[in-house]
């Protein structure tokens, strides 16, 4: 396996390179407790040039995704794993306790859940600053009223740049979700290979939505994560980040890459 251990700054560094093409148009809940993970608080000055968004990974399926023009979105938020901060929005999937929760903190501008909660398919496509958000609706399948809508693929788009973070994703998405989607340049990733779906079939999923940076996400343990990488290896470099946070610019899509951020 090729993997690369760098520090912080020369994360974006070894994931740059020529543009690629022009993107696309585009469990229980613990509201209660502590934040598990804090990390530092993020000023425009530090993104370098050409970044677009700052990715940080808090723990288990919950990012913090911020824009170069202030807007801030937490990923399958559910009280816990918190940013260090009140985010301007927050997403949700159902499927489990940990990826939602009905306590949101008081400043949070807009909730976004992946299922209806009268029944259905979600629907949502909200512009906030230069950020917009989008929504892919997947079922779940086994499941029936609104277990079975549960789960949203949830697009972030800001800049050049298109992010999915696929969710409590259960099986392999239909020619019409791979076309909704569109381009997507940066794929977060859930690879615990039980509690959503094999390994083996999110690296098929991963093939077919074809974004050039794979994160791994909503996995238990080192051993876990090692098995998804030795399924990817032959495929794409492995880049492991000593910190949480990476930053996002077009120039870092030239290669297939799977960036490991510290996390569970």
């Amino acid at each position: 396996m090729q993997r690369i251990l760098v520090t912080a700054c020369a994360v974006l560094l070894l994931l740059s390179g020529s543009p690629r093409g022009a993107a696309a148009a585009g469990c229980f809940p613990v509201a209660d407790l502590a934040p598990r993970l804090v990390p530092a608080a993020w000023s425009t000055a530090v993104l370098p040039a050409g970044a677009v968004m700052r990715l940080t990974f808090l723990g288990h399926a919950s990012f913090l995704i911020e824009t170069a023009g202030g807007a801030s979105v937490v990923t399958d938020y559910n009280g816990y794993v918190r940013a260090p901060f009140t985010p301007d929005i927050v997403t949700m999937n159902n499927a489990h306790g940990t990826h939602y929760t009905d306590l949101v903190e008081p400043g949070v501008k807009y909730v976004l859940r992946g299922w209806n909660p009268e029944g259905g398919e979600a629907h949502h496509d909200l512009t906030y600053r230069d950020l917009r958000v989008r929504n892919v609706p997947t079922a779940v399948h086994g499941r029936s009223g609104a277990q079975g809508n549960s789960n949203s693929i949830f697009v972030f788009e800001a800049g050049d740049l298109c992010v999915a973070h696929l969710g409590h994703l259960h099986q392999l998405l239909t020619a019409r979700e791979l076309a909704e989607l569109g381009v997507i340049d940066v794929v977060l990733v859930p690879v615990d290979g039980t509690y959503t779906m094999s390994q083996e079939e999110m690296v098929e999923v991963v093939r077919a939505i074809g974004a050039p940076v794979v994160v791994p996400m909503h996995y238990f343990g080192s051993a876990v994560l090692a098995r998804f990488l030795a399924l990817v290896e032959s495929e794409r470099r492995i880049v492991e980040s000593p910190t949480p946070e990476l930053m996002l610019s077009r120039a870092m899509l030239s290669q297939k890459t799977v960036v490991v951020l510290p996390g569970r």
